[in-house]
């Protein structure tokens, strides 16, 4: 009977939709608006995006530098006027005399200014450094994948928690109209002197605790549906009937074979990976601070006594070979990178440990989850049929209210158990995809 209850009201539903033309969620379009609108993956967007403006910009340590100076000043510093004249190829005899060396009168000065540089040579720690951010960036995208994932994940988890809310909805309908029948069924007993009046009270106080359940089985389902909304980042999202939960068949596989696809597969133990490695390379690095570094510059200036007039232009250009003779500091340096070199590599090692151990329990739970979920189908078959057979031998005279209240509790124990194996069942194999960093949302579609 509960069978064609739910194959008749899947079928009522599937009509109305048809006729309205709604369109029922999918969780593959459930992840697809989550990866797109969630501020979590706009979080990781920003972060490759970083990442991969200090790759360019740890490049540009390879170009020459040149900056334009345009300087205004004027004042009666002697040295300053001295010197001023002198680049503006306008001193004369009369500049030496004492009282004018000594107490010149303020002039102006317009300076037009080009400076470059270039490190020619820094014991290649800029080509290091180069590297050490390319290898930051492959973290910061392998980051981005795994943040992905635990999108995916937390979307699955919400969309499967409305998919057992809205059974357990259904089933608690069911057992209130059921209820509701009972009541009726008392009462015509009471009235043809089959059963007393407490009968027929004990089944209005059945029925009342199940109104309960239905109130509360409504409740879970809205705010289930308001999880999923926050998992996709969508405020908006407007509750519709999903196609409801069956119990589903995932494919086994070995131990062994799961935690090598997680070793391999794992973008979060890549990202650790990529960044361990930026820090062997931010060793080497800091190593290339004691080496010899040279340097070519060069510099133009022409400067005016005013904007309009005529002046002089000088330039300078040299090559600067430097060494750091006391490199206390870069000492220290050093082994703070080979510090943090050393804890980047334990954690590496660290998470492989929890990886694993993260892939043996998801392992545990889904094959848990399997025999489970195939216990409380026999026990849901077993408990509909006591169900049934109790409810001739009351319809009879032959069993008590009392009895048939237990065998509903039992048979209504016995379909709540059964809907949550198969709930745990999906969420057992979700929870081993995730694991395994095979969950997608090619993979999760799988589970609905």
């Amino acid at each position: 009977m509960r069978s064609k209850y739910y194959l008749i009201h899947i079928v009522a539903f599937a009509a109305l939709q048809a006729v309205a033309g709604a369109q029922t969620l999918t969780l593959r379009e459930a992840i697809d608006r989550a990866l797109g609108q969630s501020p979590q993956a706009t979080i990781a967007k920003a972060d490759t995006d970083a990442a991969s403006a200090a790759q360019k910009q740890a490049r540009t340590g390879l170009l020459p530098q040149l900056s334009f100076i345009e300087d205004i000043s004027r004042g009666n510093d002697p040295v300053y006027v001295f010197g001023e004249r002198l680049r503006e190829r306008q001193f004369t005899q009369a500049n030496f005399a004492l009282n004018a060396l000594n107490r010149p009168s303020p002039i102006g000065n317009f300076s037009t200014r080009f400076s470059g540089q270039w490190m020619a040579f820094d014991s290649w720690k800029t080509e290091k450094e180069i590297h050490r951010t390319d290898l930051f960036a492959k973290s910061a995208g392998e980051a981005a994948k795994a943040s992905d994932q635990q999108i995916v994940m937390r979307v699955v988890a919400a969309y499967q928690s409305v998919l057992f809310a809205q059974r357990t909805l259904e089933v608690a309908v069911h057992e209130q109209q059921t209820a509701e029948a009972l009541v009726n069924d008392a009462a015509a007993h009471v009235k043809a002197g089959l059963a007393v009046d407490s009968d027929r009270m004990a089944a209005e106080v059945n029925a009342a605790a199940r109104k309960q359940e239905l109130i509360a089985a409504r409740g879970a389902l809205e705010i289930a549906w308001a999880e999923l909304g926050a998992a996709m980042g969508a405020s908006d999202l407007q509750p519709t009937e999903l196609k409801p939960i069956e119990a589903k068949g995932f494919p086994e596989s070995t131990l062994a074979d799961e935690q090598a696809l997680a070793l391999k597969a794992r973008s979060d133990l890549a990202a650790m990976g990529s960044a361990r490695d930026a820090q062997i390379v931010a060793v080497s690095s800091a190593r290339s601070d004691f080496g010899p570094r040279i340097a070519a510059y060069g510099n133009w200036e022409e400067d005016r006594g005013s904007l309009t007039s005529s002046g002089g232009n000088n330039w300078v250009a040299g090559v600067q070979i430097s060494l750091d003779l006391m490199p206390f500091a870069k000492r220290e340096q050093l082994k703070r990178e080979s510090a943090a070199r050393t804890r980047a590599e334990a954690q590496v090692k660290q998470a492989e440990l929890d990886v694993r151990l993260q892939v043996n329990r998801a392992h545990i739970a889904r094959k848990t989850a399997g025999q489970s979920l195939a216990t409380a189908h026999a026990a849901m078959e077993q408990a509909t049929e006591s169900l049934r057979i109790v409810k001739n031998r009351y319809g009879a005279g032959l069993a008590t209210i009392t009895d048939l209240f237990r065998a509903e509790d039992a048979e209504r124990e016995a379909q709540s158990n059964y809907w949550k194996a198969v709930y745990g069942n999906a969420m057992a194999y979700a929870q081993l995809l995730y694991a395994e960093g095979a969950l997608s949302p090619a993979t999760a579609e799988e589970l609905e």
